[in-house]
């Protein structure tokens, strides 16, 4: 039992070479001038790889302590030695997209919809009113994502940050049981953290940075439930929208980044608001996802969560640059998130 929760974690080669290519370390700026205290100063921020410096801008490079604009330039002009800052044709962008994996839902209809399941290098939001299974999903995905998979899918960790706290790790145990895994080993393969505040939640993403960073193509999904909660206490009135709205976006640039820095799978969920001018329009649903045209914009793929009969839930294509709108039945068991059984 311990081994099928060893095998967990262990990372294919081909997995590795490909992430070797992916981390480019900050460290090699040395050999273009850059000394050791400027690369340090830049890790304390999160900032742990070469393209890391170039998805960030002088502005906020300047903001660093201990960095001069001068300084800035210079590790600019160092990392635009290192990478490929330019164009590339759409035949050598697609060699990089081979790179892409997909985290199983636990459910085949649902990883059929989203085309093979959550896809790393993006993110992919889930919303719907309470009880639709964004948290089931959340904790079945702890799981699955540890399970080696298809097309040479090796496993790996896991990062959740909590701002509802609806964590709970027996929920894991039971879902392990039904993938046959070690309790323990599963456990262990996943780092939580409870935000309490807006703030508190972009402040660990620095972390998670860092983590991917230290323990690089080891982890493979960073899971956000719920993306919108503290924002939603942290902001109120409309006062604070365009405040509120601003702090959203570059926490969901950071997500964006970090994501296509370390080539992994972001899955955030999302909460419902009533809209009160929906009933003038005619609408079907006046409910809709808070976050507004920023998180909406944001986010690569969104997925509609409603309820069905008993356990059964509906997952519908919300906006996807791939996939078609479509939907597709799943159930909530003991296990967490499988196939509704007709």
């Amino acid at each position: 039992m311990k081994a099928a929760g060893d095998q967990v974690v262990e990372d294919d080669a081909s997995f590795q070479d490909d992430d070797e290519s992916f981390f480019q370390d900050i460290d090699l700026l040395q050999k273009h001038g850059i000394n050791m205290a400027d690369i340090k100063k830049l890790k304390l921020v999160g900032i742990c790889t070469v393209k890391g410096i170039q998805m960030t801008t002088r502005k906020a490079m300047c903001n660093i302590k201990g960095l001069s604009e001068a300084k800035v330039e210079k590790i600019k002009e160092a990392a635009g030695k290192v990478l490929n800052v330019g164009f590339q044709t759409a035949f050598e962008y697609s060699s990089k997209r081979k790179q892409v994996f997909h985290v199983t839902t636990g459910s085949q209809e649902f990883d059929k919809l989203l085309g093979g399941g959550i896809e790393s290098m993006a993110i992919t939001e889930a919303f719907g009113e309470f009880r639709t299974g964004k948290t089931q999903l959340s904790h079945t995905l702890c799981v699955t994502a540890q399970l080696p998979g298809e097309e040479g899918y090796s496993g790996g960790k896991v990062i959740f940050i909590d701002t509802e706290n609806t964590f709970r790790p027996d929920r894991l145990r039971d879902i392990a049981d039904r993938f046959n895994v070690d309790h323990d080993a599963v456990l262990d393969n996943v780092l939580y953290a409870r935000a309490y505040t807006s703030e508190h939640q972009m402040e660990l993403l620095d972390f998670v940075a860092a983590k991917f960073h230290e323990e690089g193509g080891v982890f493979k999904l960073l899971i956000i439930d719920s993306i919108m909660a503290l924002f939603r206490v942290d902001f109120s009135g409309r006062g604070e929208l365009a405040e509120r709205q601003q702090k959203l976006a570059q926490m969901l640039s950071r997500l964006q980044k970090i994501s296509e820095e370390y080539n992994v799978a972001v899955f955030v969920t999302n909460q419902m608001t009533a809209d009160p001018g929906a009933g003038m329009t005619f609408q079907a649903d006046p409910k809709k996802p808070i976050g507004g045209h920023i998180l909406a914009h944001a986010s690569t793929t969104r997925i509609s969560l409603r309820k069905g009969r008993g356990e059964m839930r509906i997952a519908k294509i919300f906006d996807s640059p791939v996939m078609p709108e479509n939907e597709a039945t799943f159930a909530i068991s003991a296990g967490g998130v499988t196939d509704a059984k007709e």
